[in-house]
């Protein structure tokens, strides 16, 4: 009698069961719900960012090395403003998923409050749509085979995480990553380079003129690339919190330290190693050409990220930070240049020392950048990138194969800063820059590292 009594009471219940089960069912019907989403939206995933893998961020900003290239006007400190938007909007994209991480609002200038996703998403897939949007807005200028590049990639990529999640998951994620990169897009705007692309020369800037003041150099002659560039809103840092020392007191007299750099480049070229050639050739990152100084960097870390396998948080905030350093780096960097406003070692070294001097091994004539030599660029930039990776990655040993489609072999670095260092001295044996403007550039780059690193985005700091 026990077991009869046990197996009608799970009988009875399972009949109560069902009745409930069908109740439940006609009541969905009835108020018009997709039953199926609701069961799948139990399965949405949850896993945070930490749970992906990069692969999403490497093959959007590979093609963002593309497009720099490709794309009429984007010159390197476009360029460089165009890394940080797409770093800032990765990172703000998926960060709701990392837990033990801070947004960039109230961090960075005039940034405000960003939109947040109202239900749980799959961070590559908002990965994705953020980052096509960004682009298309950034590069909004550039050919139908580049913007169908864009389209292509989005489209390959939401086809693989389509396979992998619900619809309603989808397009969860993918509404989410549009509104981020809208939002960042917006802020974009007002930062003073928005049209950079379009306005690379100005005939309309009233250089300084006398001894030792920069002018154009051959055998261009180009009027100044972005004389106001340093005027744009920074990302998170301004010009007093980082100065350059300052370069050494022009002089045309033979005992002179200015006199000494000059004959310095000079000298450098008349015994130019195999070496030292390559390695001028290896970073010179010419714009129209290449993807730029600052894509160069972007494609250093593209391969530490892919060669060590880093999960999707931390590329997210190796590429904002990297991001950030470049941009804020062409900022400050491009408003000492046109405060200094020094000539050129081409200029001086014709005027004062040989007025038949260009450069037989690297390129001749020489091309020299249109803008004022002091400080170089190259350094600033890569002082603060040095500055960034070794802080996120530290002393890291890494090969830079950047330029092998180009026939340049690849160059292989035990850190960062190695790297950094050879990419400034790159200058001096392209005849490009004094000793000054390398050394102090690079110490300049180095403090606009710190204070990007000192960006508080973990929580428990």
């Amino acid at each position: 009698m026990k077991h009869e009594r046990i197996g009608y009471n799970h009988n009875k219940k399972t009949q109560i069961c069902h009745t409930l089960a069908l109740f439940i069912l006609f009541a969905a019907l009835l108020a018009g719900c997709d039953v199926s989403t609701s069961i799948k939206n139990e399965k949405i995933d949850q896993t945070p960012t930490s749970g992906h893998t990069s692969e999403v961020a490497t093959e959007w900003f590979d093609l963002s090395l593309r497009l720099i290239e490709e794309t009429p006007g984007f010159s390197p400190p476009v360029a460089s403003r165009a890394l940080g938007y797409m770093g800032t909007t990765l990172y703000e994209a998926v960060v709701p998923g990392m837990p033990a991480h801070n947004s960039f609002d109230g961090r960075l200038n005039e940034l405000q409050p960003l939109p947040q996703p109202v239900t749980r998403v799959y961070w590559p897939a908002v990965a994705n749509s953020a980052l096509a949007v960004i682009n298309r807005k950034l590069f909004r200028s550039t050919d139908s085979e580049l913007l169908k590049a864009i389209d292509d990639l989005e489209e390959k990529l939401a086809g693989e995480f389509k396979l992998q999640i619900e619809n309603s998951e989808f397009n969860w994620s993918a509404e989410h990553g549009r509104a981020v990169a809208e939002a960042i897009y917006a802020w974009s705007q007002s930062d003073g380079g928005h049209e950079g692309f379009a306005t690379n020369f100005s005939d309309d800037f009233n250089a300084p003129t006398g001894p030792g003041m920069w002018i154009p150099t051959p055998p261009a002659y180009l009027p100044p690339l972005q004389p106001w560039w340093g005027e744009n809103r920074s990302f998170a840092i301004t010009t007093n919190d980082c100065s350059v020392t300052p370069q050494p007191a022009f002089s045309e007299e033979p005992e002179s330290v200015f006199y000494t750099e000059a004959y310095e480049v000079y000298e450098t070229f008349h015994q130019l190693t195999d070496e030292q050639r390559e390695i001028a050739l290896f970073w010179a990152d010419d714009p129209g050409e290449t993807e730029t100084p600052p894509g160069h960097w972007i494609s250093i870390l593209n391969q530490v990220i892919t060669d060590h396998n880093y999960s999707l948080d931390v590329a997210a905030e190796a590429y904002a930070r990297l991001g950030i350093a470049l941009a804020d780096a062409f900022i400050v960097c491009w408003y000492e240049k046109y405060q200094y406003n020094l000539i050129r070692p081409i200029s001086y070294i014709q005027q004062v020392i040989d007025p038949g001097w260009n450069n037989p091994h690297i390129t001749d004539p020489v091309i020299t950048p249109p803008f004022p030599e002091y400080p170089s660029g190259h350094s600033v930039q890569s002082g603060a990138a040095a500055m960034v990776l070794t802080e996120l990655f530290g002393e890291v040993a890494f090969t830079d194969r950047t330029h092998e489609a180009r026939g340049l072999g690849a160059r292989s670095y035990s850190s960062f800063w190695e790297a950094a260092e050879e990419a400034a001295i790159s200058r001096l044996y392209g005849g490009i820059h004094f000793r000054a403007a390398i050394d102090f550039g690079v110490e300049h780059g180095r403090c606009i590292g710190e204070e990007v690193n000192a960006i508080p985005l973990d929580k428990a700091r």
